[in-house]
């Protein structure tokens, strides 16, 4: 380490303290170690070595400034935090960010959270290159201003709005995922399933209702329908279902997609005087907090998030770079059942 002179300490290391010991220029160092110019391997390899032996840092700040780039990349949703998060924060959206932190920081880039709120106005005062939006709705607020300020984003989920047709995405396969829980529930046997999704037009909901009523006219089953405001979160999914269980009393299975939904409902089964699973079994999409520590324990799916949200930073970072080679669509890993006492009849 280089001493200050100054008696206040050592002082880290600095470009031209590379330049010295190595004997050249402050250009050519600043070259070899951003692989700019034309500077001899072999001197290259000399400004690295005496850069790592000196134990030198780049200005990562000052390199951001030169080439007008914030090496940082924002998640953003419209999802309300009665959906994405919770009382605890600990659900969906924490669980994306959190593969999706880790993937980017691999790329040198730092990941920007934005709280997903429904104005997206945060998007207005961060420092981002661009964005991942997570399972945007029609006319999402989030997407609305990255548009506004001109800058790229992909879609963790498939986008639903026409403007977006070009706009590239991670297909969570919504269809495929809420036709695994309706054959698990049929092998249980489930003989008149109702369905509970968010009452917006993300892809979740439109593909799983979509999905629903295919497999309703295979099956037999009345296709039960029915839709729940995201902000209300447990409280109306209990309220929804519990309509449900007075309107359609031979209901023996809730598939709830949103996870906060199907806790509302195994309260709103309970408080009916049903048995969950016995009378009405109930299922979910998503495998998180939720649904390991509801009484009973909800069978769910695992999406794989943690890859689908390190293949959406690869697809954002494709963008970024101009890289046209790379497909515009990446399948999530396929999807499995996770069958737990919500719905596994005969158990404790």
């Amino acid at each position: 380490m280089t001493s200050s002179g100054s008696g206040s300490g050592p002082r880290p290391p600095t470009i031209a303290d590379v330049a010295r010991v190595a004997g050249v220029s402050r250009t050519t160092v600043s070259h070899a170690l951003n692989g700019l110019g034309k500077v001899d391997p072999r001197t290259r390899e000399r400004i690295k070595q005496v850069a790592a032996e000196l134990g030198y840092r780049p200005n990562l700040r000052a390199q951001r400034l030169r080439r007008g780039e914030a090496k940082a990349i924002a998640l953003a949703s419209s999802m309300p935090f009665a959906v994405a998060g919770g009382p605890s924060r600990l659900g969906f959206y924490m669980e994306v960010a959190a593969a999706a932190a880790e993937s980017a920081l691999a790329h040198d880039y730092a990941l920007v959270l934005v709280p997903p709120v429904q104005s997206g106005s945060a998007l207005y005062s961060v420092d981002i290159d661009g964005a991942i939006v997570v399972e945007p709705d029609v006319d999402d607020a989030a997407v609305a201003r990255l548009k506004e300020r001109g800058l790229p984003y992909v879609a963790l989920g498939r986008p639903l709005s026409p403007e977006e047709d070009e706009v590239p995405y991670v297909d969570l396969r919504a269809g495929l995922v809420t036709e695994l829980l309706l054959a698990h529930l049929h092998e249980q046997g489930a003989r008149q399933p109702a369905l509970i999704v968010g009452s917006g037009a993300r892809h979740s909901s439109v593909d799983a209702r979509a999905a629903f009523e295919r497999v309703a006219v295979e099956r037999g089953w009345t296709p039960i329908v029915a839709t729940a405001p995201e902000a209300g979160g447990e409280q109306a999914g209990y309220e929804r279902c519990a309509a449900l269980l007075a309107q359609h009393p031979g209901i023996d299975a809730v598939c709830a997609l949103v996870d906060a939904f199907a806790v509302g409902a195994v309260r709103a089964i309970k408080d009916s005087g049903r048995a969950v699973p016995d009378d009405v079994m109930v299922v979910t999409r998503y495998d998180g907090l939720r649904a390991r520590t509801c009484e009973p324990p909800l069978t769910a799916v695992d999406l794989h998030l943690d890859r689908a949200a390190a293949d959406a930073v690869d697809l954002l970072l494709a963008r970024l770079r101009g890289d046209t080679a790379t497909p515009r669509v990446t399948t999530a890993p396929e999807p499995h059942v996770i069958a737990r006492a919500s719905s596994v009849r005969g158990t404790a």
